[in-house]
């Protein structure tokens, strides 16, 4: 049963947040109210915080089930937090590219982030398949087994991986790239998006062809020395 009077405010900037929280402190400095009177903001910037109180519930659920995935296909939590690292050193790139580009958090730069995470647990879970394949081979051969053994099969699977691996990354930033130095509707969507997502791809190459396997090596051959070492779950599914 209140009166209502709206202000239309539009902000050429891609943070939204901080322009409003900037007003906030603008208005409390130079304006008194009277009584009776509130300020309420809304607009893009109410949606704004919604979507971002769904995506601190959906961040996590979607880590969660993707750590649970992995531990269903390898029946090991180690190996499956080994996957679960690639989700660290991709969003290490996407922030790197994020900063560099000026891009600030929102709706569509975290969307960026939960299809990075995919595609960088595909990869490590493809190169630690791969692994697991060229270290089987030598396990049911029966002939005694030698720390020489799993750094060649480590070598091996490693480099049975490299061609697809730098093919996806390819693919993705010749199909992103044009994105950053586009113009038009819906760029201001798009390129936070993208921004992440070209970043983290680089970094998570890194982690999938040289991390992956130096501690997938280190892994398999202290199983070794304890005699614990066996043929993967996996290897019957490859």
């Amino acid at each position: 049963g209140q009166l209502a009077g709206y202000v239309y405010v539009d902000a050429d900037t891609r943070d939204l947040g901080g322009y409003v929280e900037q007003a906030k402190a603008a208005l409390q400095s130079g304006v008194s109210l009277p009584t009776g009177y509130t300020l309420q903001w809304t607009g893009q910037y109410e949606f704004q915080l919604r979507a971002r109180e769904r995506l601190r519930i959906v961040i996590p659920l979607v880590l969660l089930a993707i750590l649970v995935l992995l531990y269903f296909a390898f029946h090991s939590m180690s190996e499956a937090v080994i996957v679960m690292l690639s989700v660290v050193y991709a969003m290490t790139g996407g922030v790197v590219a994020q900063w560099y580009l000026g891009s600030n958090f929102s709706v569509a730069v975290w969307v960026g982030y939960i299809a990075l995470y995919g595609v960088a647990v595909q990869t490590g879970v493809v190169m630690v398949v791969y692994l697991h394949e060229a270290l089987d081979k030598r396990l049911r051969m029966g002939t005694p087994l030698t720390a020489q053994d799993i750094f060649d099969a480590t070598v091996e699977g490693s480099v049975l991986r490299l061609r697809p691996k730098l093919m996806t990354v390819g693919t993705t930033i010749v199909s992103l790239g044009p994105i950053m130095w586009a113009t038009g509707v819906g760029v201001d969507v798009m390129q936070p998006m993208a921004a992440p997502i070209l970043g983290g791809m680089v970094t998570s190459t890194i982690h999938v062809l040289v991390i992956t396997p130096v501690i997938f090596y280190l892994m398999k051959l202290r199983a070794w020395r304890k005699g614990t070492l066996r043929p993967s779950q996996i290897a019957d599914f490859v």
